[in-house]
């Protein structure tokens, strides 16, 4: 997803590399990087004296209700006001019978944004509203690196949040402090626009498999959303577009050991060692092939087959049958996974041109340029990021989130049957044609 703070993976790296890598991203060959924050509505329903239309920043993480709404009461706790401790009680917000479901106000500092939702959400808050600590315009929660800690809980958060400005978080607790009911609803039915009856969506990922966590999020996301977007694509209902990030070398640093090993086409278009270690495994350069590869295999099958889902099916064999962990990331198992879905290997190669050639790959200069912001939508920096009616998405890579965003975006009463089948859980239906 796009992030303020620095490319975690470019943290990661080796000084040495760190100080190339870092001018790679300073030096992106257009304009200054331009990040969108994605809002909701936030509608105060009572008391009278703060009543009004306010507007929250979508976290990005945990499951924002794209297309949906939600009303209920606010709740503040003095006691743990940062919610950077558990709440002791696993029902302290947790709605009564016949009662609103209870969404709850904390104070930014002290620890992750995602960790103080993670312990709202185990004391039963429906949502989590995070009160800045300065005023400020709104920014997107972030979510923490992805250290072991973090990974206990990230994937487990299921509740939407938002950051909201300080004035209206103060308004709010001095409310709750008065002894005041305060109620309001949450609106995300125009997070996504939905100007007509197909949804166009664009996914930024990567062929590498060896970056921990999140090379293993995009990898399952892949698996199960791929029954979904066949569907969704061979029905007409969407236009899905798949993405991959490059970045260049600066010529200072063209003869270094870093960018022959990173990058193609002398340097113009590169990507970090996988392994972060110039002495074994796999190169940049072996991801930016790949990268190219899977690019060509969507614009060839689109174009000589009129079969673009087929893209969906060599990412999710070749993850399967080429990782890097058994030696088997490489031309020939690629090629064997293109000869297998029917799609001609030379036409795939003169797609791709030639990687040594000191000159322009149009098919990757084409992706360097779409990955500047356009109209709504801020530059994508990181992986993965997932782009819907030109929107970014905010939250888990998650089939069902990210089903449920996507079907936010066609207009009301012109869904697809997959958007309206209750009870989804994957599995594919031959008969029915949808996922039920």
């Amino acid at each position: 997803m796009i992030r303020i703070q620095k490319n975690r993976e470019m943290c990661k790296l080796p000084l040495t590399l760190l100080i190339v890598w870092t001018c790679f991203l300073i030096g992106f060959p257009y304009v200054k990087a331009r990040f969108v924050v994605e809002t909701n509505s936030l509608s105060v329903t009572s008391p009278d004296s703060i009543k009004g239309q306010y507007t929250s920043a979508i976290g990005n993480f945990g499951v924002p209700d794209y297309g949906g709404t939600l009303a209920g009461t606010i709740a503040y706790s003095t006691e743990n006001a940062f919610a950077c401790s558990e709440f002791g009680s696993t029902d302290k917000f947790k709605s009564r019978p016949g009662g609103q479901p209870v969404i709850v106000v904390v104070d930014r500092g002290g620890c992750y944004f995602a960790l103080k939702v993670w312990n709202a959400q185990k004391a039963g808050a429906a949502a989590v509203l995070v009160a800045d600590d300065r005023e400020e315009p709104l920014i997107t929660m972030d979510s923490p690196t992805e250290d072991t800690v973090a990974a206990d809980f990230l994937d487990n958060i299921t509740i939407p949040s938002a950051l909201i400005e300080k004035s209206l978080g103060d308004k709010l607790k001095k409310a709750i402090g008065n002894n005041e009911m305060v109620s309001c609803k949450l609106d995300w039915r125009e997070s996504v626009p939905h100007p007509d009856e197909r949804v166009e969506y664009e996914f930024w990922t990567s062929s590498n498999d060896e970056c921990g966590v999140r090379c293993q999020t995009q990898t399952e996301f892949v698996k199960n959303f791929k029954g979904a977007a066949q569907i969704l694509e061979k029905g007409g209902y969407t236009l899905f577009t798949p993405h991959y990030i490059t970045w260049f070398c600066p010529e200072a640093f063209l003869t270094t050991r870093q960018c022959k090993s990173q990058c193609i086409n002398n340097g113009r278009y590169c990507h970090p060692d996988p392994e972060q270690d110039f002495d074994s495994g796999y190169d940049g350069k072996d991801v930016v092939l790949q990268n190219l590869r899977e690019i060509c295999v969507y614009k060839i099958a689109n174009e000589t087959l009129a079969r673009p889902w087929l893209w969906w099916d060599f990412v999710t064999d070749f993850q399967i049958r080429c990782p890097m962990s058994q030696k088997q990331y490489n031309q020939d198992c690629a090629e064997q996974v293109i000869a297998s879905l029917g799609l001609e290997v030379q036409k795939i190669r003169d797609c791709m041109g030639d990687p040594e050639a000191d000159s322009d790959n149009q098919i990757l200069k084409a992706e360097q340029e779409a990955q500047v912001g356009k109209g709504s939508r801020g530059d994508v920096t990181m992986l993965p990021t997932l782009v819907v009616n030109n929107v970014q998405y905010r939250g888990k890579l998650d089939r069902g989130a990210v089903l449920k965003a996507i079907c936010s975006g066609f207009e009301e009463e012109r869904e697809p049957a997959i958007c309206l089948s209750p009870g989804c859980e994957g599995k594919y239906n031959s008969l029915q044609g949808n996922l039920c």
